[in-house]
């Protein structure tokens, strides 16, 4: 069992090395554009939230 697991660690450990890590650059510019597009999105959804409270709130008040 224990020789499975030290297999198991050693292999990991060889495939990992195989990965293409991104660099440190890339990883902070893909964070800004998530965050950024996150921010426009809440705004956006909020814009619609509010229109779309203020309407209706206009037609209940017709009555």
């Amino acid at each position: 069992m224990a020789n499975k697991v030290l297999s198991y660690i050693k292999e990991s450990r060889e495939e990992l090395k195989k990965v293409a890590w991104p660099s440190r650059r890339l990883v902070i510019r893909d964070t800004l554009i998530v965050i950024g597009i996150s921010f426009a999105m809440a705004v956006f959804f909020g814009a619609i939230d509010f229109g779309l409270s203020s309407g209706l709130e206009k037609l209940l008040s017709l009555q």
